[in-house]
């Protein structure tokens, strides 16, 4: 553990180079340190963590107070979230809410594809995440998320390791099969 908070200090002092031409004065000062986790301007290559650019911001607050409470439980991101202020968390919500996505998207199979967006729309997920996927207000934005990243959450969601959503998920993913949810991650995954 004390590997680990001596990596995040010296995340912390490190310079950091961007695609975005970002300078430390243009990050929140927490960004410095979810960028080597979450990549530049919240643009994730690396499916364990979800890409943060251009979600909604009251989702980002949200979910940094849920770990931050324990009400969400993820061993990088907890001990992460408790030394956040408010503002902090608003401030990292608003950052990462206006930081432009890089465009990558999944190329899944097409079968499988199409298959999910079947699931999708018997599921009625545009009532909460909108046409697109693209989110509103606490409900996240999950297009173009990582195949892998959007499965396990769905899985956390039905298997009940995922439960700071007020039961919302868990309802409607607990009537879909393991293969219903792979086909619908494929989906989100292939829509911009």
């Amino acid at each position: 553990m004390r590997s680990l908070s001596c990596l995040f200090a010296l995340m912390l002092v490190s310079p950091v180079g961007t695609q975005a031409q970002e300078t430390a004065a243009d990050l929140p000062a927490k960004a410095q340190t979810c960028i080597a986790c979450h990549g530049p301007g919240g643009n994730s290559t690396d499916p364990q963590y979800p890409v943060l650019a251009g979600q909604m911001p009251r989702y980002i607050y949200l979910q940094l107070k849920d770990y931050k409470q324990d009400r969400r439980v993820h061993p990088p991101m907890t001990p992460m979230a408790k030394s956040l202020s408010t503002e902090e968390m608003l401030a990292l919500g608003d950052y990462f809410a206006a930081q432009p996505r890089t465009g990558q998207v999944e190329q899944g199979d097409p079968a499988l594809v199409a298959r999910g967006q079947k699931v999708a729309d018997d599921a009625l997920c545009a009532m909460c995440h909108l046409g697109g996927f693209s989110g509103q207000n606490e409900v996240p934005r999950v297009n173009g998320q990582h195949y892998s990243y959007i499965l396990g959450q769905l899985l956390a969601f039905k298997n009940g390791h995922r439960t700071n959503d007020a039961g919302n998920m868990a309802a409607v993913v607990k009537t879909l099969s393991d293969d219903d949810l792979k086909a619908l991650a494929a989906y989100i995954a292939n829509i911009q």
